[in-house]
């Protein structure tokens, strides 16, 4: 793994041992980035299931002002402070390790631009997170909340209920990428 474009460009990633996560893919990772290019500069980047701080440190290589990061593990953790260290990324990334519901009830404070949710593929998290930053009104009205997924049917009928739309999926061998927003009110 490693940084596709921006000031870190060429950068090689520590990546964690193991079936646990679930990096997401140089290719994935640089189509993402190819789709969000004019949205990431100066915005508040925020990435929910973050493993190696791969997709957070990318935003800011790239030229986020700022790069939330949150991973439950302390192996990721580990990981990710490694990856900052070697990326020069430290100064615009803020670092939690704790589950994902607590980070978006009592620390995020501020709307976010971009949203990056992966996480492991077999749970509804991704349906629990869009909720809570629904709720919490964590995402800017032109914001885009992003989903990596490989059950995507299953998470577009959660998402059925909840005031958010579909701007656009792509899929990328057994990953699939779905790009939300919020639905205009009037």
């Amino acid at each position: 793994m490693r940084i596709i474009g921006g000031k870190a460009k060429g950068t090689k990633l520590y990546t964690l041992e193991g079936t646990n996560t679930r990096p997401t893919l140089d290719r994935v990772r640089e189509s993402l980035f190819n789709i969000l290019q004019f949205e990431v500069k100066d915005s508040i980047f925020l990435d929910l299931f973050s493993g190696s701080g791969a997709c957070g440190i990318e935003a800011i290589s790239r030229g986020a002002k700022k790069a939330i990061l949150c991973d439950k593990s302390k192996e990721a953790i580990t990981i990710i402070k490694k990856n900052m260290e070697k990326t020069h990324t430290k100064e615009k990334i803020t670092l939690y390790q704790m589950d994902f519901k607590e980070l978006l009830k009592t620390k995020i404070h501020e709307k976010t631009d971009i949203i990056f949710i992966d996480p492991p593929y077999q749970t509804d998290f991704a349906y629990e997170a869009v909720k809570i930053i629904l709720e919490n009104d964590l995402i800017t009205k032109e914001g885009i909340i992003v989903i990596e997924t490989d059950q995507e049917k299953r998470v577009k009928e959660k998402l059925e209920n909840l005031e958010i739309e579909i701007m656009d999926e792509r899929k990328y061998g057994r990953a699939h990428l779905i790009f939300l927003n919020q639905k205009r009110k009037g």
